[in-house]
């Protein structure tokens, strides 16, 4: 809320995920992905409006009671790597007890056992057992971020929210990360769900199924993986722009700033940053062939050579 008014921080949002897929919703920040992922799991603050439905396995997530979300939702359905997790770890516990904690209540491990089950968990994503008895403020930004992985992943949840699970790794930390993410949701007969919000588009390329691309509140662009780091590429322009930015490609960074949600036009959000832009423009597009703008990319064009 703003001056007394609701603003949008997301809207026009729609998609599935199956079991054993990777989807990865990418775009700059403040474009609405992580109010998304709170969204799903009733994170949101009380003051926040949700509308529409979010299910799993049947379940409504979006409106259920406390309870509903504390006892059968939160980490046992649906499981969260939050952004920023240092500020989510609990300051005057030890990253081992936490993870002893958690594997109590959502596994029912004896505790017997729950060290030795602490220390695989821990060597699952990466974090180092001997690190087990410090404390969060003792962790840099990239244990800290793989002690909130490997307490996402206890509860073997069918659906997994990674809020940029790579940030403040290195390259090869960030491979064995992704390499672990997709090991999870590959895992298992029916396989689980994972959907990855990241800025890494090295990362997403390296195991997401598919791609969603999100701009000023709203998804614009979803398409598979392959399609969209390979031929023929991304048909949005402002999806063409991202990938035009990476150092590896054009390092081409897109001009101008994104709207402020609060006070978006009546047409395309990215009218004023788009070199495809025409009168057309001045009306919203709809999302049609997975992609919601009016003068999409085609096969032919060059996407490498794209300026946005």
């Amino acid at each position: 809320m703003r001056g007394g008014r609701h603003i949008a921080a997301v809207s026009s949002v729609g998609f599935d995920l199956a079991a054993g897929e990777c989807l990865a919703l990418v775009g700059e920040s403040g474009c609405g992905k992580s109010v998304l992922a709170s969204a799903l799991l009733g994170l949101l603050p009380g003051n926040a409006q949700t509308t529409g439905s979010a299910t799993i396995d049947g379940l409504e997530l979006l409106g259920a009671d406390e309870r509903t979300l504390a006892r059968t939702v939160r980490g046992r359905r649906v499981g969260l790597v939050p952004q920023s997790p240092a500020a989510h770890l609990t300051p005057v516990r030890t990253v081992g007890a936490q993870l002893e904690e958690t594997l109590r209540a959502l596994t029912g491990t004896p505790r017997r056992e729950l060290r030795r089950a602490a220390v695989a968990a821990a060597e699952r994503a990466a974090f180092p057992a001997d690190h087990l008895d410090r404390y969060p403020h003792e962790l840099s930004g990239g244990l800290a971020q793989r002690a909130a992985t490997a307490l996402a992943l206890i509860g073997d949840a069918p659906l997994l929210l990674a809020d940029e699970p790579t940030t403040g790794l290195d390259r090869e930390l960030v491979d064995r990360t992704a390499d672990e993410l997709r090991r999870h949701i590959d895992a298992g007969a029916a396989g689980r769900a994972l959907l990855m919000i990241t800025h890494d588009l090295a990362a997403a390329e390296r195991i997401a199924d598919r791609v969603a691309v999100m701009y000023a509140g709203r998804i614009v662009e979803i398409s598979a993986a392959g399609a969209f780091f390979g031929e023929p590429g991304p048909r949005h322009p402002y999806a063409r722009g991202l990938l035009a930015a990476l150092p590896e490609r054009d390092f081409a960074p897109i001009p101008g700033l994104p709207p402020e949600l609060g006070d978006l036009p009546e047409g395309c959000a990215f009218a004023a940053r788009c070199p495809r832009v025409t009168e057309r423009c001045a009306t919203r597009p709809r999302f049609e062939e997975r992609v919601a703008c009016h003068h999409p990319a085609t096969v032919s064009d060059e996407r490498r050579t794209a300026r946005v």
